[in-house]
């Protein structure tokens, strides 16, 4: 007797494995907005999209690359100043796991900064040219976000102030960071408070002036990197620190090479001598005690 086929269950659908095309909307997501936040109203959007204005006529293809190229780079500034003035402030309370927190998003941060410069080297000389002259005066010798960045981690510069008189807000917050101690007192601070020997004449010096090369600093440094005894948390600060600075050499050297195949050597639209300028900024650093200690270990 022939036996019966087993027949699979009526109610099982065959399976498909065949891409789709469409996405189905699940049934519990939000589609009115008429009484609800929204992504775009949360993040204001229609103010932020709308805040790119090619001045180029007729407006260059290009010019809305460059515009966003460096409202980008001013964004993440923005976040940068926000996280070292939180640092800054994590320091003095000797909250030492969280003001590192804070540098650790600072350093992802530059990396992101500093990635950027490809997008902007995709612009060719002769794109840049056709829309250069209706930059007028602007340049970003001109950004206050970065002049706060610096003053923050210790290059401060008196007379920058001078280029931001015509803008109250920028003049106020930068003659405010003149004057406060920077990241790195901050951070001096804390060593003191650990019982380090941090001379009298550094935890009271004149903090509107730039820092400077410190040798009696050097020895301290060697003691927390040579000693078994030192808290992680400082060691672990010292170098963060050393972090922060090589981001930012290899920041000013990638817009150093990106203005070099763009513009070559002319002069900046600010003024400046253009490459030039921005080789000589290679030579500042924030943490000099922090490198110098490096020809010390082990001797």
């Amino acid at each position: 007797m022939e036996k019966p086929r087993i027949q699979p269950p009526r109610n099982e659908a065959p399976q498909s494995h065949s891409p789709q095309s469409v996405r189905h909307i699940e049934e519990g997501v939000r589609t009115d907005f008429r009484h609800a936040m929204s992504y775009g109203g949360y993040l204001d959007l229609d103010r932020l999209l709308s805040s790119q204005h090619p001045l180029s006529e007729p407006e260059h293809h290009d010019e809305l690359l460059f515009i966003i190229q460096h409202q980008t780079s001013e964004l993440w500034l923005k976040l940068v100043l926000h996280e070292l003035l939180e640092a800054r402030r994590l320091f003095d309370a000797d909250n030492l796991g969280k003001a590192l927190k804070c540098i650790a998003r600072v350093k992802a941060i530059q990396r992101t900064m500093t990635e950027q410069w490809s997008v902007l080297g995709t612009l060719t000389p002769r794109e840049y040219a056709q829309f250069r002259g209706f930059l007028g005066s602007s340049s970003g010798f001109q950004s206050y976000q970065y002049r706060a960045v610096e003053f923050l981690l210790g290059n401060k510069n008196r007379g920058m102030l001078r280029v931001f008189e015509s803008d109250p807000q920028a003049h106020e917050l930068l003659s405010t960071l003149l004057t406060e101690p920077t990241l790195y007192d901050a951070f001096l601070g804390v060593l003191t408070r650990a019982g380090y020997d941090i001379p009298v004449d550094i935890r009271e010096r004149d903090t509107s002036e730039p820092w400077t090369f410190r040798q009696d600093l050097v020895p301290v440094f060697q003691q927390i990197y040579e000693s078994d005894e030192t808290p992680w948390g400082l060691y672990e600060a010292c170098e963060d620190l050393v972090d922060v600075e090589d981001n930012f050499q290899a920041w000013r050297f990638r817009h150093l090479r990106t203005v070099q195949r763009t513009i070559g050597f002319k002069v900046g639209t600010g003024g400046s001598s253009g490459v030039d300028f921005l080789k000589r900024a290679l030579d500042l650093t924030f943490f000099p005690e922090l490198y110098a200690v490096r020809t010390e270990i082990g001797n």
